[in-house]
């Protein structure tokens, strides 16, 4: 095969392979009378495994490691190894496509003011037991599980924990009384009382669910105070101190 042929064939351009070429990854292949490389399968499949390494976010002197631990190794196992990977990938992208119709068929926020589907299955199972309410900050409680659901900072065990939370009638309470403090000074009156009530709320196996320092989600502390006004977001700053101290130093 020559560069182009190789190239269309792994899928990627031939200035990325004269690269690999030129940093070491890729060994020269032997040259034809004419001068051009003439690359084989095992060459084939070396660059599809730089290809494959790089995507999943290997830095070059990694894929080198990884590239001399291969060099031992049966093309068949190789080959094998890259198959898996393709496989692998092919159900992400199909996993996704599926979420992608649903999300088409019934978009977040959509109808009835519900979420669709697009949430991990333990999530999707705590919303539908919280009660129906118009209230605008238990609407922000649910974005807020959306995120954590997003980048996996939360999972089932804090999700089965929360469950006698969002059945709790009660708690529309507790959203009520933050909904009044939304025009309200930080220095409210109110604030302190509001901070008690819900983090008493919280079941303690809410805090046991969670990894010693609770969530490690770059930014979502600031996000989260930066999305409310001044009074609840001093609700909510009292109430992540003491969900913080609680998750820190428990035994």
């Amino acid at each position: 095969m020559r560069i182009g042929e190789i190239a269309a064939l792994v899928g990627v351009t031939t200035r990325a392979i004269r690269h690999y070429h030129h940093v070491g990854l890729l060994p020269e292949p032997e040259r034809r009378p004419n001068g051009y490389r003439a690359y084989t399968v095992r060459d084939a499949v070396l660059t599809a495994r730089v290809r494959r390494l790089t995507e999943l976010g290997l830095g070059l002197d990694e894929v080198r490691d990884v590239l001399a631990d291969d060099a031992g190794r049966e093309l068949a196992e190789v080959l094998r190894e890259l198959d898996d990977d393709l496989a692998r990938q092919e159900a992400d992208l199909a996993e996704r496509r599926r979420r992608l119709a649903l999300l088409l068929a019934d978009a977040p926020g959509a109808g009835d003011g519900t979420y669709g589907e697009p949430v991990s299955p333990a999530l999707a199972a705590l919303l539908a037991r919280a009660p129906a309410t118009a209230s605008p900050s238990a609407a922000k409680d649910r974005e807020h599980l959306l995120l954590l659901d997003a980048t996996g900072a939360a999972g089932q065990e804090v999700y089965a924990a929360l469950a006698p939370v969002a059945a709790d009638p009660a708690v529309l309470a507790l959203y009520e009384r933050l909904d009044e403090l939304a025009d309200a000074p930080a220095d409210d009156p109110r604030v302190g009382p509001l901070a008690d009530a819900l983090v008493a709320a919280v079941p303690a196996e809410v805090f046991a669910a969670f990894p010693t320092g609770g969530t490690t989600v770059p930014g979502f502390a600031d996000a989260l105070l930066a999305d409310f006004p001044p009074a609840q977001a001093e609700v909510v700053r009292r109430v992540m101190k003491a969900f913080a101290g609680r998750v820190g130093g428990r035994p």
